[in-house]
């Protein structure tokens, strides 16, 4: 707190300093002992005064105008400006949630007029005002994602969400700002709330709508999946992996891992022959549409494919471990494939010699003892193979 004061005393002139407050996220954070990464404010200044600061001015979005600086050490800090201090109630009043409606001056002194601090101390998800989900749905899943932190929202901010269907309003908001919240709730303490909370309010089916078809389709066989339905199972399988990782990907693939399953023929229920595969194809098309970054598509692809068969590891011929290993490898996923293979596994049973394997598919021709005339004396279409057979000898010899 003191050294974001300290930065915002020499960022501004004395004369314009009593203009000035910090506000959001900024007050929320600083008032439980975490560092801000961006820092929010709200000024009554001129145009023409941001400017010269080195503020640029990005859009008018509201009734609000925003400028924008980037700094070093501080990252984003963003001003929204009123006309003049009379303004700073009403602008605290029109935000999401009590514990983000608080507001610091640069003399370190609180202005909070709707208790936003006693309900941070308790923890609670309080919205500012009846209208306060209407003007912006997404703070709907802003909530979840809360919940996830451990926050719990307040019996009044429920019924706000239970009072109307929300499918029209957020039909018109771009799936990026839905995906922003679920990747941020994904590295929350208990992950699985953002999607227990979708399904519980029946929120989000435009953006999510595979999540609304899990809690009807069996996980599988009774003797493998006695949780029942996969929406179950994979709520389990999350939570393991979350006990292991923080990581939103790894958390995201583990929730996602049996997307082939949500195209089963239900005359074939309980089983599901070829999800693995189907999931695969499937996995790029459904991170596409929530706008998730390319390491998604390609990390959950693998995942759905590869997770099945990872199950049967002890079971596994030594080539097959050395190509998995490969594959791995290749897409990346050494550390979050074993992660989600274990916690889907009956008994939760961690591969045993998966580092070996890994070890043993990124070695060259030279540590595995090739010949290095022979081998390019032999047909190259020979050659994937005698090495293959190679890194299985030397996977052998070290009791894989």
């Amino acid at each position: 707190m003191r050294e974001i004061i300290t930065f915002l005393h020499n960022l501004f002139p004395v004369e314009l300093q009593s203009r000035i407050v910090l506000v959001g996220g900024t007050v929320r954070d600083m008032l439980l002992g975490k560092e801000s990464r961006d820092i929010d404010l709200v000024a009554a200044l001129f145009h023409d005064d941001l400017l010269a600061l080195g503020f640029r001015l990005v859009e008018a979005s509201s009734s609000a105008t925003i400028y924008f600086k980037h700094h070093h050490t501080f990252g984003k800090i963003e001003v929204t400006r009123i006309n003049s201090m009379d303004e700073l109630v009403g602008n605290l009043l029109q935000r999401d949630f009590t514990i983000n409606a608080m507001a610091m001056d640069l003399a370190g002194e609180r202005i909070d007029p709707l208790g936003g601090e006693t309900d941070l101390k308790a923890r609670i998800i309080m919205a500012c005002s009846k209208q306060s989900l209407t003007g912006d749905p997404l703070r709907i899943f802003r909530a979840f994602r809360f919940e996830c932190s451990g926050w719990r929202m307040t019996p009044e901010t429920e019924l706000l969400i239970l009072a109307r269907d929300w499918s029209d309003t957020l039909s018109t908001m771009p799936v990026e700002r839905f995906s922003n919240e679920m990747l941020k709730a994904l590295a929350g303490i208990t992950p699985e709330r953002f999607f227990e909370r979708m399904i519980e309010f029946s929120v989000g089916m435009d953006f999510l709508p595979e999540l609304f078809k899990m809690p009807h389709i069996p996980a599988g066989p009774l003797e493998h999946h006695p949780e029942g339905d996969l929406f179950t199972h994979s709520l389990q399988v999350l939570q393991r992996v979350a006990a292991t990782t923080g990581d939103p990907l790894a958390r995201f693939c583990a929730f996602f891992h049996d997307l082939g399953k949500l195209t089963t023929d239900p005359v074939l229920y309980p089983k599901h022959h070829g999800h693995d595969d189907v999931g695969y194809e499937m996995a790029e098309d459904f991170c596409n549409r929530l706008c998730l970054p390319a390491t998604y598509r390609k990390t959950v692809a693998l995942i759905c494919r590869l997770h099945g068969t990872a199950n049967k590891w002890n079971e596994l011929r030594g080539s097959t471990k050395v190509r998995m290993a490969e594959q791995a490898i290749k897409a990346g996923i050494v550390q979050i494939l074993p992660l989600v293979s274990t916690a889907d596994k009956p008994g939760n049973q961690a591969i045993t010699g998966w580092e070996d394997a890994v070890r043993v598919a990124a070695m060259n021709t030279r540590e595995l003892g090739i010949d290095q005339e022979k081998l390019e004396a032999m047909p190259v279409e020979n050659r994937p193979s005698y090495i293959l057979q190679k890194r299985v000898d030397v996977l052998r010899n070290d009791g894989v």
